[in-house]
């Protein structure tokens, strides 16, 4: 077993698997900069190493997988993501637009609301502790999922839920996520990471090669770009610009800050 990364993002090796934590626990493990260029960086080292056969993303803790960006390094000014315009290329977190060929199962440790929700869209699989909720509230706070939850959970989940997601920003519990093929298994949070941990093993199980030719055809991976999804993410750049410059986009979260309902104004 070896252990490297940085403060904010832990990566450890365990055999022919890479586990990589999201540690900022005293921040619901939010992601700022560090947190995207370490598990981004982590990726590319997975991918590189013929004896990496499977990685694990997790989350410190037992509150919260991940509470999507860190809004409090926004206020301050700070970047979500590193200067480096390849690293940029990552997307949200260093994962949600930077496809690999090795298997990423995603352990769900607590809320993946948000950002968190779109990074477990990211993955190939998902094993979730069994108190877990999933959602994307943006619209609660006249946002939207930008990090490729508005196109990845409907052609993940029945389409009809997957709307009633969206547009009312509700969550599902576990079970539910469960239910809609959105979650592999379910464990207690004592379990969690072994039971992520034995599902990597029968992946490791096979042959490499096979496992990753499987993958790229699975998901369309072409010299490591998703091809079939370019037009959703250029549309996906251009609602960003409207909803991000609108003035809604601010009244959320200033209510929420002011712990009051929300007045709109549809501009």
């Amino acid at each position: 077993m070896t252990t490297s990364g940085n403060d904010a993002v832990l990566v450890e090796r365990r055999d022919h698997v890479m586990i990589v934590t999201i540690n900022r626990p005293e921040a619901r493990n939010a992601v700022n900069a560090a947190v995207h260029e370490g598990v981004g960086d982590a990726l590319e080292a997975a991918d590189a190493d013929p004896a990496v056969r499977c990685v694990i993303v997790t989350g410190a803790g037992d509150k919260a997988f991940c509470a999507g960006a860190d809004l409090v390094a926004l206020s301050r000014g700070e970047r979500l993501a590193p200067d480096d315009a390849v690293k940029q290329a990552w997307g949200f977190a260093g994962i949600v637009s930077h496809p690999v060929s090795t298997p990423v199962i995603a352990a769900v440790n607590g809320s993946a609301l948000g950002g968190g929700l779109e990074i477990a869209l990211a993955c190939d699989l998902v094993v979730a502790v069994d108190t877990a909720v999933f959602g994307l509230p943006e619209p609660k706070r006249g946002l939207f999922a930008a990090a490729g939850g508005v196109f990845r959970l409907p052609a993940q989940i029945p389409p009809k839920i997957a709307m009633e997601m969206m547009l009312t920003g509700d969550p599902i519990t576990a079970e539910r996520a469960l239910s809609l093929g959105l979650v592999n298994a379910l464990a207690p949070a004592d379990a969690l990471l072994d039971s992520a941990l034995a599902l990597a093993a029968r992946i490791v199980a096979n042959a490499p090669v096979s496992v990753q030719a499987s993958k790229r055809m699975a998901l369309g991976i072409v010299d490591g770009r998703v091809a079939r999804e370019e037009a959703a993410w250029a549309q996906n750049r251009a609602e960003s610009r409207v909803v991000f410059s609108s003035a809604d986009s601010r009244e959320g979260p200033r209510a929420f800050a002011e712990k009051r309902a929300p007045v709109w104004t549809a501009s």
